[in-house]
């Protein structure tokens, strides 16, 4: 028999408790809350309302940037959803775990803890999780370069979205789908799709938290700058800047910093540009995103080449070479062998040229980075592209003036083009 405990909090007192901690948190009294939710995870001998005030605590981590908590946080949650033998906790407790190391830039473990995730068989909550589970899986995948599966994973997500009515997700969906269009160099869709997130967020997100806004502001800011529309980057930059700095959101602020950096950069204004890379890189390297610390690297680099200082701008590349190969990030590998490409060119270095050369090619061979159709590269320059049903991309014009009724690549029939 259990012995009543007059320190425990009961089950109303525990939901008081979080809603009370929810009150602060929105009022962007973060460290308050922290502190009432983690009273309540002592305190509390209510299962069900522990594993609430961990997912609390998972998401308040996760918007500072305190990713090595938010893990272990996750990990006591997927203890708790034991205890209460209910799948569908489980299934969000995994999800959680898999955002976790997702925000680690543990793209592997990702994977696997979200087809842990799709493989349960919860109730209809944890089926709309699903979304959820292929938008970070998609995130992974792309982390890791896998193009073809990330598209795949977003696509499932943004049908999940539209089938559930889910416009938070739809909304996140599109800012990951800008990301990815931005790596794979179809600036239109890159600007296309954050800017459908914006109309999201003005049609429906009223109640939503600013976040939301800031993230596609951000997305919008990046196309922008690919685009060379500077004056429209650095205002939607700004917004994002703003909203991050109100809410204390760590990760965002590092990413704004980034791409104001990235704007001065393509001003050739490289002073300017220095300092906010130095900024953005001691905030990602505190919480512990590697793949952007790869980002600002290559944009050091470039800034060092515009100086015409090519043993400064080897040094970045080699710490960035580094980073991307303990990450298995393909795309940052193929950006440094033709940065690498470019210098010994200039240096007149012959045979570690050709090792570039080599080496560029290897890795768009690897991540099939070329048209199925007429055999060019796709993310050497702005190009428009469009993703056939099965998730492989070819060259608009490629599909406009040949047509197809199957896939080149996989010979899957094709009578439409997909989502995205």
């Amino acid at each position: 028999m259990r012995l009543f405990n007059p320190w425990e909090m009961g089950q109303d007192q525990t939901k008081q408790q979080i809603e009370k901690g929810l009150h602060l948190y929105q009022s962007n009294q973060t460290e308050k809350a922290l502190r009432v939710w983690m009273r309540v995870l002592e305190k509390s001998a209510d299962p069900a309302g522990r594993f609430r005030v961990l997912g609390c605590l998972i998401t308040a981590h996760a918007e500072m940037g305190r990713y090595k908590d938010m893990l272990k946080f996750a990990v006591v949650q997927i203890d708790t959803a034991r205890e209460l033998e209910d799948p569908d906790f489980l299934t969000e407790s995994y999800l959680n775990l898999a955002r976790s190391n997702e925000k680690l830039c543990e793209f592997q473990k990702t994977i696997s803890y979200c087809k842990t995730c799709l493989n349960m068989q919860g109730t209809t909550v944890s089926m709309q999780l699903n979304g959820q589970v292929s938008l970070s899986m998609g995130n992974a995948f792309l982390g890791l370069s896998v193009f073809q599966k990330a598209l795949e994973c977003f696509e499932k997500a943004l049908r999940y979205a539209h089938n559930n009515d889910d416009k938070m997700l739809e909304c996140r969906v599109c800012c990951s789908l800008g990301n990815f269009y931005t790596q794979i160099k179809d600036y239109e869709k890159a600007l296309f799709f954050p800017c459908k997130a914006a109309e999201l967020v003005n049609d429906y997100g009223k109640g939503w938290s600013l976040k939301y806004r800031a993230m596609s502001q951000y997305h919008m800011a990046v196309a922008y700058q690919k685009l060379g529309r500077l004056a429209d980057a650095m205002d939607c930059c700004e917004e994002s800047m703003k909203i991050a700095l109100q809410h204390g959101d760590r990760p965002l602020q590092a990413l704004c910093l980034l791409c104001f950096a990235d704007i001065h950069r393509s001003r050739r204004d490289v002073q300017t540009a220095f300092p906010r890379y130095d900024s953005s890189m001691s905030i990602m390297t505190e919480i512990g995103n590697r793949l952007g610390l790869v980002q600002v690297l290559l944009g050091v680099t470039k800034c060092w080449m515009i100086q015409k200082e090519l043993d400064k701008a080897l040094e970045s590349i080699e710490k960035a070479q580094e980073l991307a190969e303990g990450l298995g990030n393909k795309l940052g590998l193929l950006k440094l062998h033709c940065l690498c490409e470019r210098i010994y060119r200039t240096k007149e270095q012959q045979q570690e040229l050709r090792d570039h050369v080599v080496k560029f090619h290897e890795c768009v061979e690897e991540m099939e980075l070329y048209c199925g159709m007429c055999g060019e590269s796709i993310g050497e320059k702005n190009n428009q592209l469009q993703a056939l049903p099965c998730s492989h991309f070819f060259h608009l014009k490629c599909l406009q003036t040949n047509g197809t009724r199957g896939c080149p690549n996989c010979r899957r029939l094709s009578v439409k083009p997909g989502y995205v």
